[in-house]
């Protein structure tokens, strides 16, 4: 015969077991529905004592939690004798969302009615479902507004404007406007839908930094000559620079950061792009500007040295207020989403999914009236004779 579970014959198992559980567990007992201050907690483990601070072994259970949600669910399972389900909102200085279960266990020994009550930490599922819920909410407006000027225009060339050949000609180079200003978002929600799909997930590829970066400015200088904008490119000394990356995603961090830089330049100005390598985390870090300098993404401490570039504007800057929100996805400064400044707002959420992929830095510094710098930091890939070549 099979020998008897440990677990049945040392109860205090149960106990060390409940203890160890990661969920805050509490045992509750109450006798009458209309006396308040009778309802006690008889049993919490390590997990219950350390979210609601619990010091005593026992106590009434409104020293320990307040919140009506709780009391009611707490409640049901008593008197009610039924399951019961809510949501517990910490107020500390990080907020956690809570679900909370009762379930009844029956009468005690003194008569006295037991509820088993537990909380399950649902911070970041909620989290992500916010986060969710406000990118489709974003996303179906950003896509309203174009969708609505086409509708708009195609009734008017339906009107009066069918037989005059002006208003036809500028309306239908207003409504090719609005349909690459789609297409441009439809491209970056995919990309950013790939990206994210892929982040956890480190490349493996090998890419020379300073032929990929001469090739995006080159493609870049029409655009800035259109805008009046001249592109300053300052490859660093020692070439190669090889860095660990997925040359297709390395590529977008370039073309997004030099994107915004002409966006924001005033005409005539000069958009500096420097490349600098053999850089340490420390000397990652450092700042030598005396404008306002965030991180937006940390980079991964795990690696010896980095490769920077470093794309710097004279545009009108930001306020030091804005700087933790510019890699939220559809976020724009205010007073520079519409006009010849648009875009999707997707940009910098690119830029900052694909450094996180390649455990890489981004940094900001800006100030109003400043300009702006934005400083992507690469880990060094060991072996430069791996280098894929710019094509």
């Amino acid at each position: 015969m099979y020998g008897e579970s440990p677990l049945s014959t040392d109860p205090s198992l149960y106990a060390a077991l409940v203890e160890a559980l990661p969920d805050p567990i509490l045992v509750v007992t109450g006798s009458e529905r209309s006396d308040l201050t009778g309802r006690r907690f008889i049993f919490a483990n390590t997990a219950a004592r350390e979210l609601l601070r619990i010091i005593a072994d026992a106590g009434m259970l409104l020293s320990a939690v307040r919140d009506p949600a709780v009391l009611s669910v707490v409640d049901k399972a008593l008197f009610d004798g039924a399951d019961a389900d809510g949501f517990y909102e910490t107020t500390a200085s990080q907020s956690r969302s809570l679900r909370v279960r009762a379930r009844p266990l029956g009468l005690g020994a003194d008569g006295t009615r037991l509820a088993l009550l537990t909380f399950h930490d649902e911070t970041e599922v909620r989290r992500v479902e916010k986060t969710r819920v406000d990118f489709l909410a974003n996303a179906s407006h950003e896509l309203r507004t174009p969708l609505a000027s086409l509708s708009g225009f195609i009734e008017t060339l339906r009107g009066h404007a069918k037989d005059d050949p002006a208003a036809r000609e500028k309306f239908l180079g207003i409504m090719q406007a609005q349909a690459d200003r789609m297409a441009r978002l439809i491209a970056d929600l995919t990309s950013l839908s790939r990206i994210e799909l892929d982040e956890h997930v480190p490349p493996r590829g090998v890419v020379d930094l300073v032929l990929l970066v001469g090739e995006v400015v080159e493609a870049a200088a029409p655009l800035g000559a259109q805008r009046g904008v001249k592109l300053d490119w300052r490859p660093c000394a020692a070439c190669p620079v090889a860095v660990r990356g997925e040359r297709d995603q390395i590529v977008q961090v370039v073309q997004n950061l030099l994107d915004n830089a002409i966006k924001y330049s005033p005409d005539g100005a000069a958009v500096r792009i420097e490349l600098r390598s053999g850089l340490s985390e420390l000397a990652a870090a450092a700042s030598a500007e005396g404008v306002p300098r965030l991180s937006l993404v940390a980079p991964d401490p795990s690696s010896e040295s980095y490769a920077s570039l470093r794309v710097t504007d004279l545009g009108p800057g930001i306020a030091r207020q804005n700087l933790p929100r510019l890699s939220e996805r559809f976020y724009r400064v205010d007073g520079q989403k519409s006009g010849a400044r648009s875009g999707t707002g997707l940009g910098l959420a690119i830029v900052k999914h694909i450094m996180n992929r390649h455990r890489g830095g981004l940094v900001v510094s800006s100030a109003e009236g400043e300009g702006s710098t934005f400083t992507a930091y690469f880990p060094m890939a060991g072996a430069p004779e791996a280098v894929v070549k710019a094509s």
